[in-house]
């Protein structure tokens, strides 16, 4: 049995941040499904392990932790020796840490309610509110400019090489390219060749891979 365990849900974007991370570290971990229609995550056995009754949650042996990206530091850090080097151990990592900060503030919270919006509301039958699309299509054009600027200096967010600051993107990333908001990140060449560039990764794919499993 493989040392590592991700409680989750394959549909969680969350818990594709997860899977992300630990394919691209060449990672063997178990996966433990959590059932969140039947409300799985809300009862007592599930809380033990995120008391916020949210997934993903994790366990490296005797440690154990939840949030997503406290998952992918510690997995980087833990196992910086196995595959992909998700984190800078120089001076660039304070760069690498802004475009975290920046996915986790200001990406996350605009992509994560036009995701809810324009695909999880029509996947359970709810009416989309077309009021709150226009006015977060708004912020995220604003959001992919400060994008645009910065991958005109660098091939990546955090420099030149592939890093979790790239990596947290994906899970909202795929959501949006499913639908009409693909324009708003094809309108910007350097964030399209970006998107492009990260979704293509293999370690993403084999995470896809899961959904139609």
């Amino acid at each position: 049995m493989a040392p590592l365990k991700v409680y989750g849900n394959v549909f969680s974007t969350a818990t594709q941040r997860v899977f992300a991370c630990l394919h691209e570290k060449n990672l063997d971990y178990d996966f433990i499904n959590v059932d969140l229609s039947t409300g799985e995550h809300k009862q007592p056995p599930h809380l033990a392990r995120n008391p916020f009754g949210q997934v993903p949650a994790f366990e490296d042996g005797d440690l154990k932790l939840f949030e997503s990206r406290a998952i992918t530091l510690h997995v980087s850090y833990s196992y910086n020796a196995n595959g992909t080097p998700l984190i800078t151990e120089d001076k660039k990592m304070s760069i690498q840490g802004v475009w975290m900060e920046v996915e986790a503030h200001q990406f996350e919270p605009t992509t994560a309610k036009l995701a809810w919006e324009v695909v999880f509301k029509p996947m359970f039958g709810m009416t989309t509110d077309d009021e709150v699309v226009v006015e977060s299509e708004k912020k995220l054009e604003a959001v992919l400019d400060v994008y645009e600027a910065r991958l005109k200096e660098s091939k990546y967010l955090g420099g030149e090489c592939f890093t979790l600051a790239d990596l947290h993107h994906l899970p909202n990333l795929q959501c949006l390219f499913g639908t009409p908001l693909k324009k708003h990140f094809e309108a910007r060449p350097h964030v399209k060749a970006w998107c492009e560039d990260i979704m293509a990764r293999p370690a993403w794919v084999k995470v896809i891979e899961k959904l139609s499993v």
